[in-house]
């Protein structure tokens, strides 16, 4: 008998694993293309109870649409998931590692960037210098977004290169904060309401300039009230009320159901 037979053989006659151990084997794929994850997460604002419980994950590659009203959680989610507020309860994972106490810079090194409502970009410094001091690798060492692909990018900013961050209209220090996140080379790219506030113009140039991104295979977190562009640009939909998870499940779903698009997202 041949060594590859006698390979088969034992392989054949090997029992099969456990429902424990396929439970684990199960676990540890899941992780293996898990960035981000929250479970149970509670979230306190002193006295004020935001977050209860809430399970949320985003995989490699996935674009997800976070959504709900004004005050029902969104970016207190976020913020709980990155650091930048302590959930009172529950885990917080990033690539299978727990991270709920971890602070805001070593998540980040992970390969997460965040696009935060305000934008929070630097006005004392050119536009050249809010993205290069953010240039870094990615994980994995690759150097896919540089300056030069930014700029082709967004060329309003190639236009602007030497203007003050201060200087710039909303719309084009939006463009300034996806570009500076995009310069860390990340593997999930997080933007809470990336449109708000900005011209129609503008806006759809935000949209197709995410809509790029995600092609790139950059995994998404989009928190926006347009549900009808979140919905056709994402692969999945979490819609949040008061604290709760209210939906999960395909976009696609949540698009030709105007009935639960209008009692939770609705005006």
């Amino acid at each position: 008998m041949t060594d590859l037979a006698m390979r088969q053989q034992r392989h054949e006659a090997s029992p099969a694993p456990s429902g424990a151990s396929a439970s684990r084997a199960a676990e540890a794929a899941q992780a293996d293309t898990t960035i981000l994850e929250a479970r149970g997460l509670h979230t306190h604002y002193g006295s004020s109870h935001i977050l209860h419980g809430i399970d949320f994950a985003i995989r490699k590659g996935e674009a997800v649409g976070l959504m709900g009203r004004n005050g029902m959680g969104k970016t207190t989610l976020i913020r709980s998931m990155l650091g930048l507020v302590r959930p009172s309860d529950g885990t917080v994972r990033v690539r299978g590692e727990d991270m709920t106490r971890a602070p805001t810079h070593r998540i980040a090194r992970l390969g997460i960037a965040y696009v935060p409502e305000g934008r929070g970009i630097f006005p004392n410094l050119t536009v050249r210098e809010n993205l290069v001091m953010a240039a870094r690798a990615g994980l994995d060492g690759r150097r896919e977004w540089t300056l030069e692909r930014v700029l082709g990018t967004f060329p309003r900013l190639a236009e602007r290169l030497t203007y003050g961050g201060g200087q710039l209209s909303g719309g084009e220090q939006q463009m300034l904060t996806i570009g500076r996140a995009l310069m860390t080379n990340p593997d999930l790219l997080i933007l809470d309401e990336a449109t708000e506030g900005l011209a129609p113009l503008i806006v759809r140039e935000i949209w197709e300039v995410i809509r790029t991104i995600r092609d790139t295979g950059i995994a998404t977190v989009v928190v926006d009230k347009n549900h009808t562009a979140v919905t056709a640009l994402t692969d999945r939909s979490v819609i949040l009320v008061k604290g709760h998870v209210v939906f999960e499940g395909p976009s696609a779903a949540l698009r030709d159901d105007p009935e639960l698009v209008q009692k939770h997202l609705g005006v």
